[in-house]
C-alpha cells in the first residue's frame, strides 16, 4: 500500500501526530524499529507536564510548551489516560537562587503561564511540609502536572489505529529515497511507500534528516538516571520539587507519579552512545544526594526500580519543527527534548498543519472518534464493580499480580486491543503487571504463560521486550 503519510518514530510525539493525522480522510502509517511504541523516551522519563516558565521565550519549546499544557487535560481525558494537575515548585536554597526564580516567574509570565507566585518559605513548607527547611523561597506554578508518559503513548497510537491507522513494529528505517511522486522507505528487505514524511524518531532524528538530504542540525543523546520508590514513599509530597535549573537541564526533582509511586531524578549527562541506558552506580548517588538536598526524608531503602532515559538534545538548543532542507514533503518533528512530553499534543497539531502546506490534502473524517475506550481497572473498583466486572467474565477474577491487583482479563486486554502488546514489557507498560514492589518475581510466568497462549508461539519464543531478550531457556525449534 502507497501511504498518504508515514511517521517515523513511535514515541509520543509520533503517537500524538499519528493520532491528528487520523482526524482526515487518510492513509497513515507508523514505522517503529522497536516492538512496541513507546519504547524509547517515551517510556524513562519524569512524566512531568511543565508549566512553561523554563524555556526561552521566543522558541518554539517556549510556545509549544505553554500551548501544549493547556491541551493536555482534554487530551488526557479522550484518551483515558491518568493526568494530575498536581503544580510544581522550584525551590530556593541561596540569595542567587531566590534570584534565578525571579527570573523563571518574569520568563513564564512572558511565555503566557498563568497564575506564576513566589512563595515565601512558610508558605512553602505550609503546603509541603517534606520540603528542606533550608530553603528561602520558592517559585509556585498551578498549572503544572503529572500524566504517565507510555499510557499516554500507547493511547495516542491506539486510538489512530482504532480511527484507521496503521502500526508496523521492528522497521528501523535504513534509507530514503525520494522516487517523485512518493518516498520509498527501507528496512532491510521491506519497504513502505508515502507521499509524506514525519520525522520523530527522537535521537536516531539526526540520522532520519541525512537519509533526505538534510544535514542542517545533530541529534546528542544525554542521559537521565531515575529511582521510582514504593507507594508507600508516594505520599511524601504532593507537588513536584523542582531546583533552580542549569544549562543541562532542570535538574532533579522529586514527584508523585500518578500511580502513587516516588520518582527522583534524573541527571543529566551528554554520551555518545544513542543505545546506552544503563543506570549507573555513581549516577543514583547522584540522585539520591541531590533529591535529598530537596526533601530530606526521602527513604531510598524503599527503592524498587532504577532507570535510565535518553533526550533528543537538538545542535539547534531548541525543538525543529518544520519542513527539512531540499525536501519539503519530509516534515521534521526532532530534538523533543523536554518539555517534548508536555508539547506533544501541540506539536501534532502545527505538523499536521506544515503538511498540508506542504501539499497534503486534508479531508475531515466523519467517522474519527477523539474517544479511546477506558483500560479496565480492577485495583480501582470498589468491591460492586469488582464482582460485576467477575460475574460477566471469569477471567477478571482471577489475579496475576498480587502487587498492584492485576486480573487476568487486563493482561489478555492488553495482548489484544490496539496497540497489542507482543512482550512482557508491553503487558507490563499497559496493565503495571510487574511495576509493583516485587517487580514482576509473582507474575513473571503468569505472563509469559498468557503470551505464549494468546501468541501462539512456544513459551521459550516470548521476550521481554522484543529481539532476543527471551524470558526463557529452551531447546531450539
Amino acid at each position: 500500500m502507497r501511504y498518504d503519510a508515514a511517521v517515523i518514530g513511535g514515541g509520543v510525539t509520533g503517537g500524538m501526530i499519528l493520532r491528528e493525522l487520523s482526524r482526515y480522510r487518510l492513509k497513515t502509517v507508523l514505522l517503529e524499529k522497536a516492538e512496541d511504541v513507546a519504547m524509547g523516551a517515551s517510556k524513562a522519563n519524569s512524566a512531568i507536564v511543565h508549566a512553561g516558565f523554563d524555556a526561552a521565550p521566543g522558541t518554539n519549546k517556549a510556545r509549544f510548551n505553554v500551548e501544549g499544557n493547556a491541551l493536555m487535560e482534554q487530551t488526557a481525558r479522550e484518551l483515558s489516560v491518568p493526568f494530575i494537575r498536581n503544580g510544581s515548585l522550584v525551590l530556593a536554597f541561596t540569595d542567587e537562587d531566590l534570584e534565578t526564580v525571579r527570573e523563571l516567574r518574569s520568563r513564564g509570565e512572558q511565555n503566557g503561564v498563568p497564575g506564576l507566585a513566589l512563595l515565601s518559605p512558610e508558605e512553602v513548607l505550609e503546603r509541603e511540609p517534606a520540603v528542606s527547611r533550608e530553603i528561602k523561597g520558592a517559585l509556585w506554578a498551578p498549572t503544572g502536572g503529572i500524566v504517565c508518559p507510555y499510557e499516554l503513548t500507547i493511547g495516542a497510537v491506539g486510538n489512530a489505529m482504532d480511527n484507521g491507522a496503521r502500526l508496523r513494529t521492528g522497521f528501523a528505517v535504513e534509507e530514503i529515497r525520494d522516487m517523485g511522486e512518493y518516498f520509498l522507505l527501507r528496512a532491510g528487505e521491506e519497504t513502505v511507500e508515502a507521499r509524506f514524511i514525519v520525522n520523530a524518531a527522537g535521537v536516531h532524528a539526526d540520522e532520519i534528516a541525512r537519509m533526505a538530504g538534510d544535514g542542517s542540525f545533530t541529534i546528542t543523546p544525554r542521559r537521565g538516571e531515575y529511582e521510582l520508590l514504593d507507594k508507600s514513599m508516594g505520599g511524601l509530597v504532593r507537588s513536584t520539587i523542582f531546583q533552580p535549573p542549569t544549562q543541562m537541564g532542570k535538574g532533579v526533582l522529586v514527584t508523585p507519579t500518578v500511580d502513587g509511586n516516588l520518582l527522583t531524578g534524573p541527571t543529566s549527562e551528554n554520551i555518545a552512545d544513542k543505545e546506552d541506558t544503563a543506570a549507573t552506580a555513581a549516577g543514583l548517588e547522584t540522585v539520591q544526594r541531590l533529591a535529598r538536598k530537596s526533601v530530606p526524608g526521602i527513604d531510598f531503602r524503599m527503592t524498587i526500580t532504577s532507570f535510565a532515559g535518553l533526550r533528543a538534545c537538538s545542535s539547534t538548543h531548541d525543538f525543529v519543527i518544520g519542513p527539512a532542507k531540499g525536501a519539503p514533503r519530509l516534515i521534521h518533528a526532532a530534538g523533543i527534548e523536554s518539555p517534548g512530553l508536555t508539547s506533544a499534543p501541540a506539536i501534532a497539531k502545527a505538523v499536521v498543519k506544515h503538511l498540508e502546506k506542504a501539499g497534503l490534502v486534508l479531508e475531515e473524517n466523519p467517522d474519527f472518534d477523539p474517544i479511546r475506550r477506558p483500560f479496565p481497572k480492577f485495583r480501582e473498583m470498589d468491591d460492586e464493580e469488582r464482582a460485576a466486572l467477575a460475574a460477566a467474565d471469569p477471567r477478571f477474577g482471577r489475579i496475576v499480580c498480587r502487587c498492584e491487583g492485576i486480573t487476568e482479563g487486563e493482561v489478555l486486554e492488553a495482548i489484544r486491543r490496539n496497540p497489542p502488546a507482543r512482550s512482557v514489557d508491553a503487558v507490563k507498560r499497559r496493565t503495571r503487571a510487574g511495576m509493583g514492589r516485587c517487580q514482576g518475581g509473582f507474575c513473571g510466568p503468569q505472563v509469559v504463560e498468557l503470551l505464549a497462549r494468546e501468541l501462539g508461539i512456544p513459551m521459550d519464543e516470548v521476550t521481554k521486550s522484543g529481539g532476543k531478550s527471551r524470558m526463557l531457556a529452551g531447546k531450539n525449534r
